[in-house]
């Protein structure tokens, strides 16, 4: 493919992530023809805020009430963990793996130490594996993605403080 042919490309994908969010679409998959044995398959995804709880094995003793400052910090957290001074965004659309194949280790896993440029992850994206480096040096405090999740350009990917 010519350079010019990629620059078109991105601007259909582009134009693409345009049409999905003004149409409030959450997925869009579109097969791009060139000739008899070329073509582009895309396949736009809109990833939507995942909202966890936990419950306790056991309910506590009424006369014992849950402590309210605790419960809403992670609230806060859940909300829009993008804005986050430790987010790890992702820098493309694509579909995050957090091992190199499967059935092997993961690359990182929350509680790990990691240092500047490690990989913390990989996004596949056309094709292509995209190992994402750790901007910073800390510990891995929140995964947002499992293995084969799509995310989107800017979606959090994790948590490194």
């Amino acid at each position: 493919m010519s350079k010019q042919s990629t620059e078109t490309d991105v601007a259909f994908i582009q134009a693409l992530a345009e049409l999905l969010n003004a149409n409030s679409l959450t997925e869009l998959s579109v097969k791009r023809e060139y000739g008899e044995d070329d073509s582009l398959d895309v396949r736009v995804v809109k990833q939507a805020n995942i909202v966890t709880s936990t419950v306790a094995a056991a309910p506590a003793p009424a006369a014992l009430p849950a402590p309210a400052a605790p419960a809403a910090a992670p609230a806060a957290d859940i909300q829009d963990p993008a804005q986050h001074p430790g987010a790890v965004s992702s820098p493309m659309v694509g579909t995050a793996y957090i091992a190199a194949e499967p059935g092997a280790a993961p690359f990182v896993s929350v509680g790990a130490t990691v240092t500047e440029g490690q990989t913390l992850l990989i996004i596949e994206a056309m094709k292509t594996m995209n190992h994402i480096p750790a901007p910073r040096s800390g510990t891995v405090k929140r995964v947002f993605v499992s293995d084969g999740t799509p995310v989107e350009f800017g979606a959090p990917l994790m948590i490194v403080e």
